[in-house]
């Protein structure tokens, strides 16, 4: 798929715009691209594989910029991602993708933007914007997820707690590390070292990564929180096995006299006193030391 550059992103043909000279955006496959780039006269010097993309970057070529796109599915983040490759020339954006993401992205940008690409820069700009554009509204679920356990867990509601949060701290591992991929990856475009750029249409690629970088803050603050949800659940686990020690303690401190006394009167001597007619003395014993016992805990406010 070709659409010439323009405020409204208009379908062509690739002999049009070799014809005509004409800025354009070009939407092809792994397979296609070798023959778009000898039409266009760009000389690669990569081995262009998709499947091996599992970083953003953007590298300066011999006579043109060579970028690549791992983009994490947000109903699925740990999953596979969306591998995309990229060219940028002095006229062409040439974006390679073997599935529909990209065609997807381009017609919301369609459907949605006003201004959809009348340079490169914009449409890098539009192109960018439109696959992080819901990735806030991602994160505030995560957090209300973190509110949700942080809630349980002080409540004492929290079966399963360690297999809830696991998960959700390595999406957020992941998804810090791929802001921060494409944070910097911006802001490269953004110096345009090579002269790919006009210098007045930069602004574009500053208020992307801007974007970028605060929803890597939001994913710092977001990791931060589940460790401290962590924290305070291990703080809840440990008072609760406080607890349950204190019991048992209590417990044994009660029968350990109880145990004394009966493995004394068990030994049964000839000689030993209550021998004959002991029995509701040693219950009355017992059940004395238990409620001296139970009133040096409650004294000591141990129960």
């Amino acid at each position: 798929m070709i659409y010439q550059l323009g405020s409204q992103l208009q379908e062509t043909e690739l002999e049009a715009i070799l014809t005509d000279d004409s800025s354009a955006v070009i939407i092809t496959t792994e397979n296609e691209c070798p023959r778009i780039l000898d039409a266009l006269h760009i000389h690669a010097e990569i081995e262009l594989s998709l499947w091996e993309i599992f970083f953003c970057k953007v590298e300066s070529q011999q006579d043109c910029l060579y970028g690549t796109l791992a983009i994490p599915p947000l109903l699925d983040v740990l999953g596979k991602r969306y591998q995309i490759a990229y060219f940028v020339t002095d006229k062409y954006v040439i974006l390679i993708d073997n599935t529909e993401f990209t065609l997807r992205l381009v017609k919301r940008i369609r459907t949605k933007k006003v201004h959809q690409g009348e340079t490169r820069e914009r449409f890098l700009f539009n192109f960018i914007a439109e696959f992080i554009s819901r990735d806030a509204l991602v994160l505030e679920s995560y957090e209300r997820s973190l509110m949700e356990m942080e809630d349980e867990a002080s409540k004492g509601l929290s079966d399963h707690f360690q297999n809830r949060l696991q998960p959700l701290r390595k999406q957020l591992l992941t998804l810090r590390s791929y802001y921060d991929q494409l944070t910097d990856m911006i802001r490269e475009l953004e110096d345009n070292e090579d002269r790919y750029f006009a210098r007045k249409q930069l602004k574009y690629f500053g208020t992307a990564a801007d974007r970028a970088d605060r929803l890597k803050d939001r994913t710092d603050y977001l990791l931060e929180y589940a460790r401290q949800v962590r924290d305070a659940y291990q703080a809840m686990a440990d008072a609760k096995q406080n607890d349950n020690m204190k019991f048992l303690t209590i417990i044994s401190t009660i029968f350990f006299p109880l145990t004394l006394i009966t493995g004394w009167y068990g030994m049964n001597f000839e000689n030993m006193p209550e021998l004959k007619s002991g029995y509701p003395i040693i219950i009355l014993v017992s059940v004395t030391v238990v409620l001296v016992c139970l009133l040096i805990f409650k004294k000591k406010k141990i129960l």
